[in-house]
């Protein structure tokens, strides 16, 4: 068994979990569950930076119950995949492309031979990023997409022009595996429940605490300057009028109002010129959606319920 169970969260039933080696040499944890009986259909989990399988372990039985099977993957340099410094806390890529090589991975070595067509994603944050630069590419491995607070731009003015030099400059002289200025060694989730810009849930933050506590290697702390620099290049590259307009995949995006990690203004612009996409803003929401208070999370799984064929209500 390589998922960690504690009381407060634990593995949902009939789970089958591994390793499986991309092509650049990476070693991924994934975990998959299979349909309930007579149905059909899979929900491809990916998950936000510095999250793990464990996290969505609710979310893996919120979806059974909606009758689907469910996979879900460890990025690299997160969660249970191999990490690519020494020091295993910092949050670290070399190419936010590498990302995609994940999900091809992935999508070749688990979900095709193993889960149910159809196929279907739900990214947050960071793993939205991922799943939008995979379909403007045209991979249609999954017929429906679901964002969750999706990492299009960061709030105010973060990823400017002159905070994307400072950062090529710090990894152009050989700074890449420190820490982003202001960065420390404190694991996410590991921080005191007040004033966390996560969730306004008391008991799944402190749920998603307790994973952490129980097992502190599933854990990164802040990025490095490498993971922000290649990441901020993505996301000035999403700014191009052009881009969403490109994007041929069915997208539904959920974004939160009180969000303070990513910016809601910018995923609803994105959405706005979407061909075939249409977006929700949930009033009051913090950034993690899945993990927020069920006044919330309902009205998450409704529009999810009315966009992926397969639930119960479509």
């Amino acid at each position: 068994m390589t998922l960690v169970s504690i009381p407060a969260n634990p593995v949902p039933e009939d789970a089958v979990s591994g390793f499986i080696k991309t092509p650049d040499g990476a070693e991924l944890r994934f975990a998959r569950w299979p349909p309930p009986a007579g149905r059909k259909g899979t929900v491809c989990v990916f998950t936000g930076r510095s999250e793990q399988i464990e996290k969505y372990f609710e979310t893996v039985r919120d979806l059974r119950d909606r009758g689907f099977a469910v996979a879900i993957v460890d990025w690299r340099g997160q969660g249970h995949s191999s990490r690519q410094l020494r020091d295993p806390r910092k949050g670290y890529v070399r190419r936010f492309s590498d990302f995609e090589i994940d999900v091809e991975t992935f999508v070749r070595e688990v979900v095709l031979p193993d889960c149910p067509p159809p196929h279907f994603a739900l990214a947050h944050s960071m793993g939205g990023a991922v799943m939008l630069r995979i379909a403007h590419s045209g991979k249609r491995w999954f017929d429906r997409v679901v964002l969750s607070a999706p990492m299009i731009d960061l709030p105010g003015r973060a990823t400017s022009l002159p905070v994307r030099l400072l950062l090529r400059a710090l990894r152009l002289t050989g700074q890449g595996g420190n820490y982003v200025p202001g960065g420390n060694d404190t694991l996410s989730n590991s921080e005191p429940f007040a004033g966390n810009v996560l969730t306004s849930d008391p008991v799944r933050y402190a749920r998603n605490a307790a994973i952490i506590a129980e097992d502190p290697t599933l854990g990164i702390a802040s990025p490095t300057v490498a993971w922000a620099d290649t990441a901020f290049q993505a996301m000035h590259g999403f700014k191009a009028t052009d881009y969403p307009s490109q994007i041929r995949q069915p997208i539904l995006m959920l974004a939160a109002s009180n969000d303070t990690v990513v910016s809601t203004p910018a995923i609803e612009e994105f959405a706005y010129h979407l061909r075939a996409g249409s977006h929700l803003v949930i009033a009051g929401s913090k950034h993690e959606i899945l993990q927020e208070q069920d006044r919330y999370r309902s009205q998450f799984w409704a529009a999810f319920d009315a966009f992926v064929p397969g639930t119960p209500l479509f």
